[in-house]
């Protein structure tokens, strides 16, 4: 009994984890990926990812059923200073009762997510063991830190959630509501500005970004194409 909570809470803690706690899905990536893979959670089916179009635009495609998993990129090297990213999303339509601050409730459509370096040791020790724990169960250790941008049903935008499970997990609602949806959004932010907004210090190197639509939580569907994720 002690095993199979211990594995829930793990896992349930990877799939918080998101752009780091991962491991990769055996099916190969695309040619057309330049380095980003797709990336399974413990414990969760997997959102099918594949490259497309979306109303004349290259796009990635994400068919979430009851599921959860992300598409990856990772950074080698890191800049070890960040300034403004680009990214966009279509979206189909919006997970009924779903919220990114909800524990029980926290899918969402569309996320783009990043992954930053730092000093772990500085972390409290019940961080560090939670990250210990993690990186036992995928293999990787969890970022410093993890920066995401969301689209939720309700949140006001410019709302910043600290996620229940994890601390060093921050998100900045970027669209709300209905209103946007079934056509291109396209955002450019500050993601130096909107780092220190999330976290109230200056962010360490960019080590990954990932995209993620999960609607497991809620044990629904969701679907979004997501255009380049593009680092100025």
């Amino acid at each position: 009994m002690k095993t199979a909570c211990l594995t829930r809470f793990t896992a349930a803690l990877a799939a918080a984890l998101l752009a780091a706690c991962a491991t990769p899905t055996t099916a190969p990536p695309p040619p057309s990926a330049e380095g980003w893979q797709p990336l399974a959670l413990p414990g969760k089916k997997l959102t099918l990812y594949h490259w497309t179009e979306k109303d004349g635009r290259a796009a990635l495609e994400a068919s979430s059923e009851r599921s959860a998993s992300i598409w990856r990129k990772r950074i080698v090297p890191p800049p070890d200073k960040v300034g403004e990213v680009s990214f966009s999303w279509w979206v189909q339509g919006l997970i009924p009762n779903a919220s990114v601050a909800d524990i029980d409730r926290e899918d969402a459509v569309a996320r783009v997510i990043f992954g930053f370096g730092g000093d772990v040791d500085k972390l409290p020790l019940r961080t560090r063991m939670k990250f210990e724990l993690a990186q036992a169960l995928t293999g990787e250790a969890p970022p410093y830190a993890t920066l995401m941008y969301v689209w939720d049903g309700k949140l006001p935008v410019g709302t910043v959630v600290i996620n229940p499970r994890s601390d060093r997990i921050r998100k900045i609602v970027v669209d709300s509501g209905p209103a946007e949806l079934r056509h291109w959004r396209d955002h450019r932010r500050d993601l130096a500005a909107d780092f220190r907004l999330a976290f109230g210090e200056e962010p360490g190197p960019l080590m990954s970004m990932a995209v993620m639509t999960d609607s497991d939580n809620s044990r629904a569907s969701a679907h979004t194409w997501y255009g380049p994720v593009e680092l100025k």
